[in-house]
């Protein structure tokens, strides 16, 4: 397991502090307050910074959560992050639409991208969410095939890559159970040379399939082994499961990939405060490469 990696230069985000189970949040012109289950410390800023938020989201006891507001706020803003110009949504789940922590490793996708001695790149992002991971690989010069079950957050990646100018990039939009459209690439042979996987804890396909990752995983990975190249570049796979570590990723990976050879490495994905007092556990992350 290698050390910790921090997060991009941002313009339109910024960590202010954590504490107490939740955390200090500047997303462009807004502060906001959400969970962090993982920040059991106190914060290190007084009351009266925190109390600069305009929005929090707060979890129920039943495991559902909703926003308060101090005042009106915008259904969508922009926000640029690693390179990227995303769209902000603040939705029923608490989240963005997009994670901060993932920001590093889309700038080590970006150079294992453009240092491949073959081009293009074939590259598959499954559960690809809001599309941060794909703009990233297709500014890079990869030919993408972005993949989510959910059509609403497939069409908010395409709003994404309209802001990022990326409107006609080689990415091929994907709705579509994950483990469906793999076992439909093996049987008609596609393959690719790099694979991105951030699976959730749970979910359900287009179709209402139940996806559940620890008893699905091993499986899916099966899958997206049989659909790699001869020659692959790299795989990487994240998580934000309770209990789902670094080192199980990375167990996964070994098991999917162990005949390659290649360098594997696993970490905690983390977001740094601005002030680089602290880092916030954000997710395992596990990834191989050929180089």
């Amino acid at each position: 397991m290698t050390a910790l990696e921090t997060a991009p230069e941002a313009s339109g985000y910024h960590l202010l502090d954590t504490g107490y189970g939740t955390k200090l949040e500047q997303v462009g012109p807004y502060c906001l307050v959400r969970p962090a289950p993982q920040a059991l410390w106190r914060p290190a800023q007084p009351p009266e910074v925190w109390d600069m938020a305009v929005a929090c989201y707060r979890r129920h006891s039943s495991g559902a959560g909703a926003w308060t507001f101090k005042q009106p706020l915008p259904p969508a803003w922009t926000v640029t992050y690693g390179g990227l110009t995303l769209q902000v949504k603040l939705t029923d789940f608490g989240h963005l639409g997009f994670f901060a922590e993932h920001g590093t490793h889309w700038q080590w996708v970006r150079e294992r991208i453009q240092a491949a001695r073959r081009q293009p790149i074939r590259l598959l992002n499954a559960f690809a969410y809001t599309g941060g991971m794909s703009l990233a690989a297709a500014r890079a010069g990869a030919s993408v095939v972005h993949l989510d079950a959910a059509a609403g957050i497939v069409a908010w990646a395409r709003d994404n890559a309209q802001l990022c100018g990326l409107t006609h990039a080689p990415i091929r939009w994907v709705v579509e159970d994950v483990s469906k459209f793999l076992t439909r690439e093996v049987r008609r042979g596609h393959r690719y040379d790099a694979l991105v996987l951030d699976p959730p804890s749970f979910g359900r396909g287009s179709k209402g399939e139940v996806w559940k990752l620890e008893r699905d995983l091993p499986a899916l990975l099966d899958l997206c082994r049989q659909v790699l190249s001869d020659e692959p570049l790299f795989v990487l796979l994240s998580a934000h499961t309770p209990g789902v570590t670094p080192l199980v990723l990375e167990q996964l990976l070994v098991d999917m990939l162990g005949h390659c050879g290649g360098q594997l490495t696993s970490m905690e994905m983390v977001i740094p405060h601005r002030d680089g007092t602290r880092l916030l556990p954000s997710g395992a992350l596990a990834r191989w490469s050929r180089d």
